[in-house]
């Protein structure tokens, strides 16, 4: 008797597709609606002391410091160098800030002595002493600074010494005026004293002889 095999019938399993919505609260979808800030932060004016001035210059640029100690060149900072022009005193002032902390790297007045010259083998480069007051203190310091270009360089350099050359013709306009002024007082002094020191005019001799001789006709008629 042949024996009959049966095979298992494997049931195949339905895969069953679940579709997962995504973001089913909604949470971060974008309404439209406004959301009001939690911290309100109000505007603060911030002053650099650069109002009351005309900017004559702005350039970028590499300053350094010479290091008397250690007898090298430190760096001093990269950003803007400017030159400003006060509205009401004329008077004209260097100043150089980092690009990112906004740091003063160089603050000086541009003065009638203020030499600059050509920094040796480098034409892109100046140096120049000032007395610089950056670190809250005047201190004698010598400066190199260095430019992405010639032309920068060399205009930075001329505008400095046409300023230079300004600011000496309007001291020695000053110090005429001056002169002057001293001059016109000490004159208004002298001719003050001699008003005071004239003597006071005396009386005429024949006025006072004809004042004595009415005196003595008038003592003759009560006699």
């Amino acid at each position: 008797m042949a024996s009959s095999t049966v095979e298992p019938k494997l049931e195949k399993k339905e895969e069953v597709e679940v579709e997962v919505e995504e973001n089913p609260t909604g949470d971060d979808e974008d309404t439209g609606a406004p959301v009001a800030p939690i911290v309100r932060l109000q505007e603060v004016a911030v002053s650099t002391g650069e109002e009351n001035e005309h900017v004559l210059l702005d350039l970028k640029s590499k300053l350094y410091r010479f290091d008397k100690e250690g007898s090298q060149w430190k760096e001093r900072g990269v950003g803007t160098v400017k030159l400003l022009k006060h509205k009401e005193t004329g008077k004209v002032r260097l100043v150089m800030r980092q690009s990112k902390t906004l740091k003063i790297c160089a603050n000086h007045l541009v003065l009638p002595t203020m030499s600059i010259q050509e920094h040796a083998g480098n034409e892109k480069s100046c140096v120049w002493h000032a007395a610089d007051f950056a670190d809250g203190e005047l201190k004698d310091e010598t400066f190199c600074i260095r430019f992405a270009s010639v032309e920068n360089c060399k205009a930075f350099k001329e505008k400095v010494e046409e300023i230079a050359e300004s600011q000496q013709t309007k001291s020695g306009e000053s110090e005429e005026a001056g002169a002057a002024a001293t001059e016109l007082i000490e004159k208004l002094s002298v001719e003050s004293k001699d008003k005071n020191d004239k003597p006071e005019d005396k009386e005429a001799p024949a006025a006072t002889e004809e004042k004595e001789d009415k005196k003595e006709e008038n003592a003759d008629e009560k006699n």
